[in-house]
């Protein structure tokens, strides 16, 4: 089991480096974890909506990138299904089953997903219907993974 996040932006919080190293320490016994960042592309204080869009797609294409064909990627999007933690558990068993050991997901920068990444994206996932920043949707992930995995394995989540 392999589990690739692909994300722009760096994490400037030391707390939240340590709670995402927290979680991927946790979670390294059952599956492998692979980080790939890129850098947010710069832009001015009032961008207009065009130059938003330009810019998520300009992300997006740096991400792309390191996907495979057959990779199977799930997007973090506000748009997405909102999804529990044993909805996402059973998201991943199910895929498991069918052949699926390698699961990749995108997490856009500030302003969101281009429209190429949600046209690539198998899945497209809410993780609240709440807002969080990027950033912050980085820790959620991990340790919804790690959750999804103790469910699936039937072992309790203790912090």
């Amino acid at each position: 089991m392999k589990f690739t996040i692909l994300a722009i932006g760096k994490i400037k919080e030391k707390w939240m480096r340590d709670g995402i190293s927290e979680y991927v320490k946790r979670l390294s016994p059952m599956a492998k974890i692979e980080f790939i960042i890129k850098d947010e592309e710069k832009m001015p204080e009032r961008p207009s909506p065009a130059l938003k869009e330009k810019v998520m797609e300009e992300e997006g294409e740096k991400l792309l990138k390191y996907l495979n064909p057959d990779d199977f990627l799930i997007l973090l999007d506000l748009k997405g299904k909102p999804v529990t933690s044993e909805g996402l558990s059973e998201v991943l068993q199910e895929k498991m089953v069918g052949g699926i050991s390698h699961f990749s997901f995108m997490i856009g920068g500030p302003y969101g997903n281009g429209e190429n990444i949600r046209k690539r994206a198998d899945m497209k996932i809410s993780i609240s219907s709440m807002t969080f920043t990027h950033q912050m949707a980085r820790l959620v992930l991990i340790e919804q993974l790690y959750r999804a995995m103790k469910i699936m394995r039937h072992e309790p989540y203790h912090l």
